[in-house]
């Protein structure tokens, strides 16, 4: 009986943490190309543990990996620690700090085609910042930014209430 408990007790812990993952596709609706500006897009997400980075882009582009800011400020993709290809690649945020991103194609990194994620823990709150500014490409906020504001109350109350079950369970014991 005791398995059964934890097996369940396990499932809405690892349901509580599923529901509040996000895909974020970098750079909206535009994607990962030239035209995006990728620093206002990120200014106006916030990456948590458990999120995952959707990068869609033709195949006149890549995604490589940068192991510092130097790099990321440098352009220096020579030194890239991972490089994707295939016009669909996902990346998994695993842990908080700071990654970096650019296009691998000669000199596409250098027109602006870079960006970089900072990463909070999964249990960080997003913080009040400045509205980002005003660009000439279009960047487009997540359209799951609501379905977040619900699911995550809505995920805590169902945590709770299995807690509240559990609860009454071993009382009864």
């Amino acid at each position: 009986m005791r398995k059964v408990l934890l097996m369940l007790i396990f499932a809405a812990l690892v349901s509580k943490e599923a529901v509040s993952a996000k895909d974020h596709t970098v750079g909206g609706s535009s994607g990962w190309d030239e035209s995006t500006d990728f620093s206002s897009w990120a200014s106006g997400e916030t990456f948590k543990v458990g999120d995952k980075l959707v990068f869609k882009y033709s195949t006149m582009h890549s995604v490589v990996e940068l192991g510092d800011e130097s790099a990321y400020k440098s352009c220096g993709i020579e030194s890239a620690v991972d490089s994707m290809k295939g016009g669909n690649s996902v990346v998994k945020l695993d842990k908080p700090g700071t990654r970096y991103f650019a296009c691998g194609i000669m000199g596409h990194c250098d027109q602006g085609m870079k960006v970089k994620i900072k990463i909070v823990s999964a249990s960080s709150t997003p913080s009040s910042s400045s509205t980002p500014s005003s660009s000439s490409s279009s960047s487009t906020p997540a359209s799951t930014s609501t379905a977040d504001q619900i699911l995550h109350p809505l995920s805590s109350s169902i945590f709770m209430a299995v807690l509240v079950v559990f609860s009454m369970f071993f009382t009864m014991l």
